[in-house]
């Protein structure tokens, strides 16, 4: 993929402002939270158009990653290519696909999770969100905090996590 494409200038990644960051909500009494104002759609209203699945982690590592539309096409084109045949990739896509959620955001910029994701992700009232470019993830507030005490990587391994990537 070229410069262009993975910084989203064709893809509609700067329309919304991208995923960066990390902000702290709370679920309301309705179970909804508020995305940030920077990351909600500025665009067409295809732009606002998520999909929220389970991480792969469990226990205090659980998290909700959220895809943006371009990551939802990439998923779908993967997916589309398990044959089959391949009982087990199928069987981990229906998993997977049981507990994801589709949403919106609504004109005040909130959006809601079903409760498999919630309790996925361990989520009480406060949650964390971390922007990551073209996704992003819903932490519950206290595994988010512990994490973050445990203290930043070690330097070495992510300066060599950076140089695969190209940073």
């Amino acid at each position: 993929m070229g410069r262009i494409g993975l910084l989203g200038y064709n893809m509609g990644l700067l329309t919304t402002g991208g995923f960066i960051g990390e902000f702290r909500h709370s679920l309301d009494d309705k179970g909804r939270l508020t995305m940030p104002s920077a990351w909600r759609s500025k665009g067409e209203d295809a732009e606002n158009y998520f999909l929220a699945l389970p991480s792969v982690e469990g226990g205090s590592s659980a998290y909700v990653r959220v895809l943006s539309p371009k990551r939802i096409a990439q998923l779908e084109e993967t997916i589309s290519q398990i044959k089959t045949s391949d009982l087990e990739g199928n069987r981990m896509v229906v998993e997977l696909m049981s507990m994801a959620h589709q949403f919106s955001c609504d004109k005040q910029g909130r959006i809601n999770l079903n409760e498999k994701l919630v309790q996925h992700a361990q989520i009480k009232k406060g949650v964390v969100l971390v922007g990551i470019m073209s996704t992003f993830h819903i932490y519950s507030e206290e595994f988010r905090d512990a994490a973050v005490a445990e203290g930043p990587s070690d330097p070495t391994t992510r300066a060599a996590v950076f140089q695969r990537f190209g940073l």
